[in-house]
């Protein structure tokens, strides 16, 4: 029964988002949304000027509304919601100032917002939880104090969330590695002990609706994801990663955001020490791959296999103990 609801949510999430974004890229259009291009970016991404953003906001709606549909709302699945919700409605105002202005939310204002949404969504799950352990691969459980499990969660839902904002660069690279990401903690919460169908049940939703965002996102792109659906995103995926008990997998799982992150990290650092040196011909790491001549093309299908390979292998690292 679970598998035919993972099935039907997956197809359904994806139908909706097909049938329903032309109108809503319509809709952006009408008002406002065009993506503003950094001058200080490569050249390629000039013609890339004015093409709607925010088009995560529909991916949310569907999920949203699946999730009432399936009535898939308990301690499982309130966090990860409450992270898209909140988180996605913080990033539409930063796509919307983005489009008026150029400039988004502030950087330090955008962090305090989500770290206060971050902290709460720690405390409820500690609360809800009572977590005073942590699992961690190749050792098992380690004990932790409750204010210190909150704090970790905290920067791992904030670090995510910027993590995935930062890699959504190229036409389908987010929305692709995404997906490898959420199926990766899919069967690990089909898999736990004990089982949290109704949060893969969700993750299959998030799934289908990314599939179908990447029917118009992937080059040329005639919608992006915006900061309205890779922050909530990120955000929900560091979420369902703490709730499996499996948060310390999530950078090996995320491989891609991790090191794209690292990279923009390294460049600002070093170039900071060196007097106006770099590491890389421009950070994060997928430009230097298009200023070297590779297609984005190309750079997304790569990093795509990365991410199904780095969940695989997280997906071991959680079955591992179980098979010993």
């Amino acid at each position: 029964m679970r598998t035919f609801e993972l099935i039907q949510g997956l197809l359904l999430a994806f139908a909706l988002v097909v049938i329903l974004m032309p109108a809503f890229i319509r809709l952006l259009r009408w008002a406002g949304f065009a993506k503003q291009i950094r001058v200080d970016g490569p050249e390629s991404h000039h013609e890339k000027q004015g093409t709607p953003t925010a088009g995560g906001a529909l991916v949310l709606a569907v999920v949203g509304g699946l999730a009432l549909l399936f009535n898939l709302v308990d301690a499982s699945t309130f966090a990860p919601l409450a992270a898209l919700a909140v988180v996605g409605g913080l990033g539409l105002a930063d796509d919307w100032l983005n489009a008026r202005t150029g400039d988004g939310i502030r950087a330090r204002q955008k962090i305090l917002w989500q770290v206060a949404v971050a902290l709460f969504a720690a405390w409820q799950i500690q609360d809800t939880y009572d977590i005073r352990s942590i699992a961690v691969p190749f050792v098992g459980e380690v004990g932790i104090e409750p204010w210190a499990y909150v704090a970790f969660a905290a920067f791992a839902i904030v670090a995510s969330s910027n993590a995935v904002n930062l890699t959504d660069g190229l036409d389908g690279l987010a929305g692709g590695t995404l997906i490898m990401a959420f199926v990766s903690y899919l069967i690990i919460a089909m898999l736990n002990t004990p089982a949290q169908p109704n949060l893969g049940v969700l993750q299959a939703i998030l799934i289908g609706g990314l599939l179908g965002f990447l029917w118009f996102n992937v080059h040329p792109a005639q919608v992006f994801m915006g900061d309205t659906g890779s922050l909530a995103m990120g955000a929900a995926l560091a979420v369902i990663a703490l709730i499996t008990g499996q948060i310390l997998i999530l950078p090996l799982v995320g491989i891609v955001f991790v090191v794209e992150t690292l990279s923009d990290i390294i460049q600002i650092g070093y170039y900071r020490l060196s007097g106006g040196q770099r590491v890389f011909r421009m950070a994060p790491l997928h430009h230097h791959f298009e200023l070297g001549g590779w297609p984005e093309e190309k750079i997304t299908l790569r990093f795509w296999i990365v991410g199904a390979l780095a969940g695989l292998l997280g997906v071991t690292l959680f079955l591992a103990p179980r098979l010993v």
